[in-house]
C-alpha cells in the first residue's frame, strides 16, 4: 500500500497542459518576451518623443522611426533555433507562427496607437495600424527569404524609403505610389490595401514555410 502524505506537506506541482506548454516553449524559443519588451520599449519611447514640440516634418517622420523599430522587433522571432528538424517534426508549427506573428502585430500597433493618446500622434491609429502591419509583412518577407536572423532589414531599408518619400511631399518631386504607404493619408485606401497585401503575404509564408535557417546558424 502507498504510504499517506503527511499533513501539511506540499502537494507536486501539477505539469502544464500539453498545448499550453507547447505555446510557452515556441514563444522562449523565439525570444518572444524580448520582442514583447522592445515594443513596450518603443511605445514608452513614442510616448516621451512626443512630449517635445515639431515641426509638420517632423511630426510625420518620429512616428514611422517607432513603428519600424516594432516591426523589427516581430520579425526577428521568426528566427529558429532548430533550422530544417523542426521544420520537418512540428505539425503545429504553423499555428503557432500565425498565432506568434499576429499577436505581436496586434500589440505593436495597440501600444504604439496608446502611446499617441492625448498627444499630437500624426496620422492617427490608422496610420500606425497600418505601418505597423506593411512593414511586418516586408520583415517576414525577408526572414523567408534571407533568415529571421536578417529579418530586420526590411523594415529597416523600407523606413529610408519611406522617410523620403515624406521629404518630397515638402521638397517635390512628391511620391505618390500606394506602395510607400507611410507617405499617404491615413484614410488613402490603395495604401492600406498595399499594406494589407504586403503583410497578408508575409503572415502566409512565414506561417507555412518559416524563416530560411540552418541549425548550425
Amino acid at each position: 500500500m502507498r504510504a499517506a502524505a503527511p499533513a501539511g506537506s506540499a502537494r507536486p506541482a501539477r505539469p502544464l497542459p500539453g498545448g499550453t506548454r507547447l505555446v510557452r516553449l515556441h514563444a522562449i524559443s523565439r525570444r518572444v518576451p524580448a520582442a514583447v519588451a522592445a515594443i513596450a520599449a518603443c511605445a514608452l519611447g513614442l510616448r516621451l518623443a512626443l512630449i517635445g514640440h515639431w515641426d509638420s516634418y517632423g511630426a510625420l517622420q518620429l512616428p514611422l522611426v517607432f513603428e519600424a523599430a516594432s516591426a523589427m522587433a516581430i520579425t526577428i522571432t521568426t528566427a529558429s533555433p532548430l533550422g530544417e528538424p523542426e521544420r520537418a517534426g512540428g505539425r503545429w508549427l504553423p499555428f503557432l507562427r500565425l498565432a506568434s506573428a499576429m499577436m505581436l502585430t496586434a500589440a505593436a500597433a495597440a501600444a504604439l496607437a496608446a502611446a499617441g493618446t492625448g498627444a499630437h500622434l500624426a496620422g492617427g491609429p490608422l496610420d500606425v495600424l497600418r505601418n505597423v502591419a506593411g512593414m511586418t509583412g516586408i520583415g517576414l518577407l525577408c526572414a523567408a527569404a534571407l533568415g529571421g536572423g536578417l529579418a530586420w532589414a526590411g523594415p529597416a531599408g523600407y523606413l529610408v524609403a519611406g522617410a523620403y518619400a515624406l521629404y518630397t511631399q515638402w521638397h517635390g518631386p512628391a511620391l505618390t505610389t500606394p506602395w510607400i504607404w507611410p507617405a499617404r493619408p491615413p484614410h488613402d485606401l490603395g495604401a492600406a490595401i498595399c499594406a494589407g497585401l504586403v503583410f497578408a503575404g508575409g503572415i502566409a509564408v512565414i506561417s507555412v514555410r518559416g524563416a530560411r535557417d540552418r541549425a548550425d546558424e
